[in-house]
């Protein structure tokens, strides 16, 4: 059995929610729902999702506004709008915030869980194909991936694989949100309790690496993951 996918759900409509949830629910996923506008950035962030599924008219805060608040957040997380407004400026706006698909009610249901499931594995596989650099400039600091060294200054540090891999999904991820169930996964293979803890113990480490770079730290994301900072 595969691994349960995360769907953070924001839609007003008691009765479409509640039908929508079950039904992806029945298919093998694991759904948040939010019903108001004003909630949905703060429950986003205390979990990780692998997809979004947003209605665009809600109470107090509209689902682009949403939309464009988890992008700020965590770019790389994929976006759905499911909505009645059919009009082209609509949809033209859902995607200028970054969204993957805009779907207007009604829809076929079946044709939804295969969107869902295509755009979650596209996501996933991004940044394992991403091209893999040799030199990473992290401020004033040069980190050689292959050698699996960081020089600062003119002292240079030798790096384990691990502490390697995992800098360097956290370089290719400057600036963002490295989620941690994706460095896991990448790092370690697998996601639990003991390998969480191992991660954090590496995570120390290369802030210690790190400590004397201006203007350069690894900040914790609550409920996310990490995110290599520079400035």
């Amino acid at each position: 059995m595969g691994e349960v996918k995360k769907v953070f759900m924001v839609e007003d409509d008691r009765n479409f929610g509640t039908v929508m949830k079950a039904y992806l629910e029945i298919n093998g996923f694991l759904v948040t729902w939010v019903k108001d506008g004003m909630m949905a950035y703060k429950r986003f962030s205390e979990s990780q999702f692998d997809i979004c599924v947003l209605d665009v008219m809600l109470p107090n805060v509209d689902g682009f506004t949403i939309a464009r608040q988890i992008k700020e957040s965590n770019s790389d997380i994929p976006i759905i709008f499911l909505t009645a407004k059919v009009m082209k400026e609509d949809v033209l706006e859902g995607f200028s915030t970054g969204a993957d698909d805009y779907i207007t009610k009604p829809f076929d249901s079946e044709i939804l869980i295969c969107k869902i499931n295509a755009i979650i594995n596209r996501h996933k596989n991004t940044l394992s194909k991403e091209e893999i650099k040799e030199i990473y400039d992290i401020g004033n600091a040069k980190f050689n991936h292959t050698l699996r060294t960081i020089t600062i200054n003119t002292e240079t540090h030798k790096l384990s694989p691990k502490e390697a891999e995992l800098l360097m999904l956290l370089c290719q991820t400057e600036n963002k949100v490295l989620a941690r169930d994706t460095a896991l996964k990448q790092v370690w293979g697998e996601t639990g309790y003991f390998t969480t803890r191992s991660m954090d113990v590496y995570i120390t480490k290369l802030r210690k690496y790190l400590r004397d770079v201006p203007g350069v730290e690894i900040i914790n994301i609550h409920g996310s993951g990490y995110q290599l900072r520079t400035n």
